[in-house]
This record gives structure tokens, C-alpha cells and sequence, in this order.
């Protein structure tokens, strides 16, 4: 595939899963369909991860996942989407409209002169390192207190953003009742979601589910023998 057809199209939900070894892409399932996302080795050399762009993606792919990700949580009555930057506010504007809701609160990443310095906290990510700082614009708290929220990524790797973004909740005294996310890359963010609280791991839901992945012999990436 070249690398502007990744994430535009689904094959139909049924379509047999390649096995391996992965050279180009990496299928990832789910009841919309399947999705070949592109593989991106690690600084190592010696391990890779499936890639997923949100906002790269074509709208019905977009539409499918945030689609997804709203049925999984619907039960759980959420009162409005909360949604981290950058890439996690594409997922959360679709979700918050696919729960019938008519709007959503984007967390951001940069400061407005109202801002309040004691409602941010430090943010990093697997893909943009550098750090910065994650804020709530203060006129936004009258929407989230006292309610059922959910915060939602488009993709939990290391699990840095998302514990970035129960810290600032939690200076606002909120506890959202689940996290959301597009996929869910790896299972590194268990063990830090578990050091913030053991509680917030069982409130995690992801449409997607990829490993990290391995090299094959004889070329390309295999995923590993226990997952």
C-alpha cells in the first residue's frame, strides 16, 4: 500500500485476518470491519507497533471508529465527552455526537490569557515527546461538575496522556466513569494507569487492539507467541 491509502478503507467485516509475518500493515478487527494499519518500528529495531492517524483517516473510517467507541460506552450513561489533544479530539467530537449529545469539552494544549495556570499539568506522548503543558479552559468546569464524564483519546500507548489527563481532571474533582479510546496500542499503559490507581484500568475501552510486534524469520513482523 503506499502510504497515503493507509486508514481510508475497511474491508468487510468477515474478511479472512492475514497471519503473518507483517511486512506493510498490520490487520486490526473489529464489527465494522477490518482496518490495515501501517507498521512503525520502534527505536530499537527490534520491535514495531501498528500506527493509527486519526485525522489522516477518511471520514468513514473516522465515522465507523467514533461510531464504535460510543456503543461501547453508551451503557455506561455518559453525560459529556471530554477529549484529549490533539488527535484524541477528532474521536471525541464523534462520539459525543454519536451519544445524541450537543457538544463535547476539548482539553488543549495551548494557553489562553483566562486560563488558570493551576489547572494544567504536564503532558507528554509516545509521538510528540516534547513536553507541554495540558489545560481546561476554566469556563468549561460548569459543564463537567457533578457529571457522569468520559475522557477519550484516539489511541492509548504508554498510557503518559491519558494519566496527564486524569491529573487535571482530577484538580477539578472529576472521576470520569470511562476512558475511551480508538485503539488500544499494546498493553504498556496497564502498568501505568495501575501506578495512578488499579481502579482506572478496568474503566479502559478501546475499538481497536494491537501488540507490539516482533521480527519474523525471514523478514518482516510477526506478533509475539502470547498474545
Amino acid at each position: 500500500m503506499q502510504p497515503e491509502h493507509f486508514w481510508q478503507e475497511l474491508e468487510p467485516p468477515g474478511a479472512p485476518l492475514p497471519t503473518g509475518p507483517y511486512r506493510e500493515f498490520y490487520p486490526a478487527d473489529f464489527a465494522a470491519g477490518q482496518l490495515r494499519l501501517p507498521i512503525r518500528v520502534l527505536a530499537d529495531g527490534e520491535s514495531a507497533l501498528a500506527s493509527l492517524i486519526i485525522n489522516q483517516a477518511s471520514f468513514a473510517v473516522q465515522e465507523a471508529l467514533a461510531s464504535a467507541l460510543a456503543e461501547k460506552i453508551r451503557g455506561l450513561a455518559p453525560d459529556i465527552v471530554i477529549g484529549l489533544p490533539t488527535l484524541g479530539l477528532t474521536l471525541a467530537a464523534g462520539v459525543a455526537r454519536y451519544l445524541d449529545h450537543s457538544r463535547y469539552v476539548p482539553l488543549g494544549t495551548s494557553k489562553k490569557f483566562w486560563y488558570r495556570d493551576e489547572l494544567s499539568v504536564a503532558l507528554s506522548s509516545i509521538t510528540t515527546p516534547d513536553r507541554k503543558r495540558l489545560y481546561i479552559d476554566p469556563r468549561m468546569l460548569p459543564l463537567i461538575e457533578g457529571r457522569r464524564v468520559a475522557l477519550v483519546d484516539d489511541v492509548i500507548s504508554s498510557g503518559t496522556s491519558i494519566a496527564a489527563g486524569l491529573e487535571l481532571l482530577g484538580l477539578c474533582g472529576i472521576e470520569p466513569v470511562v476512558i475511551g479510546a480508538a485503539m488500544l496500542q499494546s498493553d504498556r499503559w496497564r502498568q501505568r494507569l495501575d501506578g495512578v490507581d488499579p481502579k482506572w484500568v478496568a474503566r479502559v475501552e478501546g475499538v481497536l487492539s494491537t501488540p507490539i510486534l516482533q521480527p519474523a524469520k525471514g523478514g518482516g513482523w510477526q506478533r509475539p507467541a502470547s498474545a
